[in-house]
């Protein structure tokens, strides 16, 4: 739980000390008691918020040192007054040596909700996210952490994940498979401002840490799939994660505790069964926090994963897991997780098959409440082309910027060291456009924490599954590219020692269609041996530039510069030149040239916090930016764009659109911060690649103002490329 008020958690105070006595005059129920390990009497006084006696709490003089370290100047002076109230009191309940443990978590809540409200006095930095490479810690060393979680206390973000004795030798050596070592060495955590530079700050558990009844995880069989939660109550970090240990009754969740995010966690409780789940354990699991700081675990079953659970952590101390409530049912599921946009909960997870690779099945929520109803399962958008980025679900980041909230989706690509890629963490944005979210397989992005905005990186490689690797079986049919013919497969032994490579022979062929690129000067390169072939690759216009393969006993790195290429689609061809085979690996295409910045005042379409109503395509070539809003054919079927404006003003609109229907205009509606402000009428362009813009005037409030088209008949919207705002 967190970001309650203060004046909240003395209630919670009150209830507490409520419930404590209710537990002492009542026994557990007989489905309770099954449900939990046995605890000592003084672990339960303390787990349920006791407050007798003074606390020895270690985190709270942390958290004040650490806070110390805060510029007033950084940030606006309306948020640093509360802050600065609350460090003050804070820093007097940490030298108070009588204080009792509810004081101290209530200076600790209080100060982390402050600091969580701090605004930056500046609009941040955009910061480089580079995927399919090892990523380092702030000191240049190896970052350890699979299956986690990134979680946000106070103004920090802290990334808490597994360090298996696997990652050391794949990282070392990514040139074969190390099934089966996932020996548990600790569990480390990191910390962040930027979710991009992490600092490693401490080891929470290693195999010395306390499991109970004497046992410790260096005997357990298996240890992962973590999160933490933040508990006001008794301002303890809670730690639960995945344990099977024959020492302790097999498989359950483990629920360790400390004082502060980077505190070395002690033993807290070993759950080994959650009410109405079919089995003991979990299958996998997640943790997520509600915008209410209510936190739940996100489970399976552990045998056969076919259903999907929502948990509530018991308020009072966090050391239980309450009844399971089931969301979904079907075909057997991992890497359970939640993320939260718009309002709605949605749960994603991907195929049942060993850590392998796989789209991202979501089941969305159908009501307000993270343990209602949900929707029918449906494949996440852009995961379908290369696996999820050649990963399985990991966990979700959601930032709340002030320009716009973008969802982190961090992919799990280590797959028990299974050699399929470099890098073990792939980290891409989630944007919600229509009336489902994307997911956006990007090589490079660069994000930007404080306003939540991200773009593509200029090295962003723009063909999808360009190593091959996404499939991780021999097939016939390689995913990401369509067969054109002849015989298709990928092979064992890519270069570099990459386990797979693309062979087409017998005059075959393949392509990829690349939804949308900026226009602007490309470099085409792989890596080719075998008979001879050829790249072709394709503009939106029809203009076309050929890459000649010559044949190779060995892998050679071919390359094609200087291409120019419109904004909108792409089109990457592979060909054998006859009945010999060419195969090929490493394909990139990357934009060398600067990219044009938009102008001020511009917002286009397809761009969050922008919102379309249909899809977003780029299959018309002259759009500005890397696509537009081509809307469903409906009344009501808006585009969106959220302006913002530094004083009210009167301001000049121009909307640039496509009108190619042979049937007239296509009137709409202009609806300014849910007001109707007039009517507009989008002739017909006379074709959809003929774009003007239509000019109007509206005033604007200070701050963020809401500009929607709200078409009125049914054959909805002309295609909206994008809006400027004068």
């Amino acid at each position: 739980m967190r970001k309650r008020s203060r004046v909240a958690s003395k209630y919670w105070k009150l209830a507490a000390a409520a419930m404590l006595s209710l537990a002492l005059a009542t026994p557990l129920s007989a489905s309770t008691a099954a449900a939990e390990a046995p605890a000592t009497q003084a672990r339960e006084l303390q787990g349920q918020g006791a407050t007798a006696g003074p606390a020895v709490d270690r985190g709270l003089e942390y958290l004040v040192s650490d806070y110390q370290t805060r510029t007033p100047t950084k940030y606006t002076a309306d948020s640093w007054k509360p802050f600065a109230k609350a460090l003050t009191a804070a820093a007097d309940v940490a030298g108070d040596t009588s204080a009792t443990t509810s004081e101290v978590a209530d200076a600790k809540t209080a100060l982390m909700t402050a600091a969580a409200d701090l605004k930056a006095a500046d609009e941040g930095t955009f910061q480089t996210i580079t995927n399919n490479t090892f990523w380092n810690d702030t000191s240049g060393n190896p970052i350890y952490s699979q299956g986690g979680g990134v979680f946000k206390f106070g103004d920090t973000y802290y990334w808490y994940g597994v360090h298996y004795t696997g990652a050391e030798l794949y990282r070392a050596n990514p040139t074969r498979k190390y099934d089966g070592n996932v020996s548990f060495v600790s569990i480390p955590v990191y910390s962040s401002k930027d979710l991009v530079n992490w600092k490693f700050e401490n080891r929470v558990a290693t195999r010395s840490t306390g499991v109970g009844s004497g046992a410790n995880l260096g005997g357990a069989g298996w240890v992962g799939r973590l999160g933490v939660s933040y508990n006001e109550n008794t301002g303890k970090y809670v730690l639960a994660v995945q344990m099977w240990h024959t020492g302790r009754g097999g498989h359950g969740v483990l629920l360790l505790q400390g004082d502060s995010p980077t505190d070395t966690f002690d033993y807290g409780y070993f759950q080994t069964q959650i009410t109405n789940s079919p089995t003991t354990g979990t299958g996998d699991q997640t943790v997520f926090t509600d915008d209410n700081g209510k936190d739940y675990l996100i489970f399976s079953n552990r045998e056969g994963r076919s259903r999907g659970f929502v948990a509530k952590f018991r308020e009072s101390d966090s050391l239980r897991i309450e009844p399971g409530v089931e969301i979904r049912r079907g075909a057997g599921r991992e890497g359970n997780a939640m993320f939260k946009l718009d309002g709605k909960y949605y749960h994603a997870a991907s195929d049942l098959h060993g850590w392998n690779t796989s789209v991202n099945y979501v089941n969305e929520s159908t009501s307000g409440n993270v343990q209602g109803s949900y929707s029918s399962e449906y494949v996440l958008a852009g995961t379908e082309m290369d696996y999820s980025h050649v990963t399985q679900t990991g966990f979700f980041v959601t930032v709340k910027g002030t320009k716009q909230n973008t969802v982190i989706y961090a992919g799990d690509r280590w797959a028990d060291f299974a050699w399929n890629g470099i890098g073990y963490n792939q980290w891409v944005p989630i944007t919600k456009t229509g009336a489902r979210p994307q997911f956006h397989s990007v090589s490079q992005w660069q994000f930007n924490a404080t306003t939540g905005e991200w773009r593509v990186g200029q090295a962003n490689n723009y063909i999808l599954n360009p190593d091959i690797q996404a499939d991780r079986i021999i097939v016939s049919s390689v995913r990401g590219w369509r067969n054109l013919g002849g015989s298709v497969t990928n092979v064992n032994g890519g270069v570099n020692g990459s386990r797979f490579a693309l062979q087409v022979s017998n005059s075959g062929g393949v392509e990829q269609r690349i939804e949308s690129v900026p226009a602007g000067t490309y470099t085409l390169s792989l890596h080719a041996r075998g008979s001879a072939g050829q790249v072709v690759i394709t503009g939106a216009d029809g203009s076309q530039r050929t890459l000649g393969i010559p044949s190779s006993s060995g892998w050679a790195k071919r390359e094609l510069t200087g291409i120019e290429l419109p904004g909108g689609a792409a089109t990457v061809t592979v060909r054998a030149s006859g009945s010999g085979g060419v195969t090929v690996d490493q394909l990139s295409l990357v934009k060398t040239s600067a990219g044009t910045p938009a102008p001020p005042g511009r917002y286009e379409a397809e761009t969050a916090p922008a919102q379309c109503r249909g899809t977003i395509d780029s299959n018309q070539a002259g759009y500005s930016g890397t696509g537009f809003c081509n809307g469903d054919p409906a009344v009501g079927a808006f585009a969106e764009f959220t302006v913002n404006s530094e004083t009210a003003r009167t301001a000049t609109l121009g909307i640039r659109f496509a009108n190619g229907a042979t049937t007239g205009a296509r009137p709409a509606n202009l609806v300014v911060n849910g007001a109707t402000a007039g009517a507009l009428s989008f002739e017909s362009t006379g074709a959809w690649t003929t774009w003007t813009t239509k000019t109007v005037t509206v005033s604007l409030n200070a701050g963020s103002n809401t500009i929607r088209l709200d078409p009125t008949t049914a054959a909805g919207l002309p295609n909206v490329d994008h809006l400027d705002v004068g």
